[in-house]
């Protein structure tokens, strides 16, 4: 079942921004932007198996870890910061869903703490909005393509197994989400497309596509099948950059052309962070959403 709104669409007009442009796909095109829809997939019933009684946690918040991996696909340690959510210590025989965040181009992978993750987590944790989850933001040091920057290797062939060995995961792609804003909204696009079997969501805040990605994006969601396709949410401001927002059209009409289900937003803003703050909330509950209503969730480890 999928639902339809529509918006009067909005002339998008070059406003400056502390992201450099970002190249178009060699196949994105210039068409007049679509009317802004939303396709959503329906969730599945939950389970009238009741989850198990935990203790009432009585923490605000949570915690944060820092650590680095090294790798010979990187010149430089992969920087990563782990945000556990409130009475991950007090509870040791629980496990979490894990939430992996990219940030920007031009900034680190202290960006989206900046912007909140981590206090609007808990805040929506405490309210009983969402799960209790884990946050991992790890840091892109180059600006080059996938095809020359190993990042997003490294991340799916070392950093996740390492978050898995270290933390109480939920190791399943049902409880594994990537997402990212800016250039790491086109690296969120190549690990949830090419790596299906780790992540079962991924969100593109105004997402411009990688130009390496664009040419294998039609085989890419070809090969998926029905069960591996991930979830797929996408947010653009109606007065983000010109290119990148016909980088964003350009594939969200794609996966409306191959019939993949995805939620598309065109909201009033720019390309800042003022935008991405704004809607910190949505993106949060929306990567949550069948977290809250799966009650594997609360899945304890056998003494």
């Amino acid at each position: 079942r999928s639902t339809r709104s529509s918006a009067t669409p909005v002339s998008v007009s070059s406003t400056p921004d502390a992201t450099p442009t970002h190249p178009l796909p060699a196949t994105a095109t210039t068409a007049p932007l679509p009317t802004a829809t939303t396709t959503i997939t329906e969730i599945p019933a939950a389970s009238s198996t009741p989850a198990p009684t935990r203790p009432v946690c009585r923490e605000s918040a949570g915690r944060t870890e820092e650590g680095s991996l090294s790798s010979d696909d990187l010149p430089l340690p992969l920087q990563y910061k782990v945000l556990l959510p409130p009475c991950y210590d007090q509870e040791p025989g629980r496990r979490y869903p894990v939430l992996y965040l990219i940030h920007g181009q031009n900034y680190n992978h202290d960006q989206w703490e900046r912007l909140g993750a981590g206090d609007r987590r808990d805040e929506l944790i405490a309210a009983g909005e969402v799960p209790p989850f884990i946050l991992v933001l790890p840091r892109d040091r180059s600006w080059a393509q996938p095809t020359e920057d190993l990042y997003g290797k490294v991340v799916a062939e070392s950093l996740v197994p390492l978050i898995d060995e270290s933390y109480r995961t939920r190791p399943d792609r049902r409880f594994r989400a990537v997402g990212g804003l800016s250039r790491g909204a086109g690296w969120a696009v190549h690990l949830g497309i090419t790596r299906p079997d780790l992540f079962g969501a991924l969100g593109a805040h105004s997402l411009p596509v990688f130009h390496t990605d664009a040419i294998h994006m039609r085989q890419w969601l070809d090969e998926l099948s029905a069960d591996q396709t991930p979830r797929i949410y996408m947010d653009i401001g109606d007065h983000d950059r010109p290119e990148i927002m016909r980088s964003a059209v350009w594939f969200e009409e794609l996966l409306t052309e191959k019939g993949i289900p995805h939620e598309w937003h065109l909201y009033p803003g720019y390309h800042e962070e003022a935008y991405w703050e704004a809607h910190l909330d949505e993106y949060l509950r929306w990567y949550a959403r069948e977290w809250q209503s799966n009650p594997l969730v609360e899945q304890r480890i056998p003494r």
